[in-house]
């Protein structure tokens, strides 16, 4: 062998060989970095995310997938919006108007019928498991954006429980608020007890669980910890003030509407503003087996001022771009009335919607067929739909972290964020 041959073999070698170092780093790399190196590497176009959970079930085919002049569609008509080509549910007229920011998911599917396992896998990502307790979204946020010394939680829920902080603890779980709109319970000292007094108790508390976590060496006591001092601290805030709506103008508490959500949606509003950065508020009585059309009317008169009201008032002030609003249930309802007039669980097929936060409007994509049973085109998994909230979120989607058991456990599931809808 002549020395150029030589030098291109040893060229060829070493190509190699840094060709394979470079993917040893890059899959070290994957793996190994800090969840701090992954969130500063992605570019969060939401600094907030507020979740509309439409707990039981909303049907698809009333709301925003109608099927007009077809068998079981029901009294409801379809009404354009304005999003070119796009209709949904006539009791949805301010909805409809705020259409053109709006990116609705015809294509959503899932396996899971049944509503315990659904609101698991529609709040975590991921389908339920016994042998790990996933976190909830909202804590995966709280876990990587939020401020462990922040005066407010990162992840509050109003009017539901949502879903817990799983396997990273009760101090990233929901705070949760079950009368929206007013502010928490037991905010104020007790009767007779000072600023003074409740110092002094903290610290003879602090040396009691000092003495306990000493002895019994229980991870408890620090998460517990945790959860107090960011009691003391929202007690001690003006930023508590966010959670009370009574100082709003009328005109803007009568836009949302006289109701629990209403309240809560705009309650949202003021908590994003004040740096929460993950707020769901659920809307209860979606799961219509009998007397479909009328209780979902009702529920859309709920709806729609709130939903509408909230979207059009960050977009007014500027933050909708900041803030991705999420509407979403466990599944959707069968296009076939039972024999009660109502509709059952539907999870082959059914709709979410999303806005703001880097997401593209005026569109609908996917597709069901003429009855709204299944879908034919574009389908989109809850995983999917998870990629696409945790990357506009500037959380890497495929971010790994162990288990208390030692498992590894994704952000989430396999999901691909759904790229036709981002920005």
């Amino acid at each position: 062998m002549d020395t150029q041959d030589k030098r291109m073999t040893i060229d060829r070698r070493r190509l190699l060989q840094a060709g394979f170092g470079g993917l040893g780093a890059w899959l070290a790399g994957r793996w190994l970095a800090t969840p701090e190196a992954s969130a500063a590497e992605a570019k969060p176009r939401a600094d907030a995310c507020i979740v509309l959970w439409m707990n039981g079930g909303p049907s698809h085919v009333d709301t925003f997938d109608p099927k007009p002049g077809t068998k079981e569609a029901g009294p409801f008509r379809a009404i354009k919006t304005s999003a070119k080509g796009v209709s949904i549910c006539e009791h949805l007229p301010r909805v409809a108007a705020e259409a053109h920011r709006l990116a609705i998911l015809r294509g959503m599917t899932s396996r899971e019928g049944s509503h315990e396992r659904a609101r698991q896998l529609g709040h975590t990502g991921h389908i339920p498991n016994p042998t790990v307790d996933h976190p909830a979204l909202g804590a995966w946020v709280s876990a990587r954006r939020g401020d462990p010394k922040a005066e407010l939680p990162a992840f509050v829920s109003l009017g539901g429980p949502s879903a817990g902080g799983g396997f990273f603890g009760r101090a990233h779980g929901p705070f949760v608020v079950r009368e929206p709109g007013r502010p928490p319970e037991d905010m104020a000292y007790g009767p007779g007890v000072s600023a003074t007094r409740f110092d002094r108790r903290r610290a003879a508390l602090a040396m009691l669980e000092d003495s306990f976590e000493k002895e019994t060496r229980s991870a408890a006591v620090t998460e517990r910890r945790a959860v107090f001092a960011q009691a003391v601290r929202m007690m001690r805030s003006p930023a508590a003030a966010a959670f009370d709506v009574s100082s709003e103008p009328a005109a803007v508490r009568e836009a949302y509407g006289d109701t629990a959500f209403g309240r809560g949606c705009l309650a949202a509003r003021r908590l994003v503003e004040a740096g929460v950065p993950f707020v769901e508020v659920s809307l209860d009585g979606w799961d219509t087996h009998e007397d479909n059309f009328e209780r979902t009317k009702r529920l859309m008169g709920v709806l729609d001022p709130a939903m509408s009201a909230l979207i059009r008032d960050l977009a007014e002030r500027r933050k909708l771009d900041r803030t991705l609003v999420v509407w979403m249930g466990e599944f959707g309802r069968t296009p076939r009335l039972n024999g009660r007039g109502g509709r059952d669980h539907h999870p082959a097929a059914w709709s979410a919607v999303l806005a703001g936060g880097g997401i593209r409007g005026g569109l609908a994509l996917g597709a069901t067929d003429a009855q709204g049973e299944k879908v034919v085109e574009r389908p989109v998994a809850v995983a999917d739909l998870f990629a696409t909230i945790t990357s506009a979120m500037g959380l890497d989607p495929l971010e790994t972290v162990p288990s208390p058991g030692g498992r590894p456990i994704t952000l989430t599931d396999g999901g691909q964020v759904v790229r036709e809808i981002v920005l």
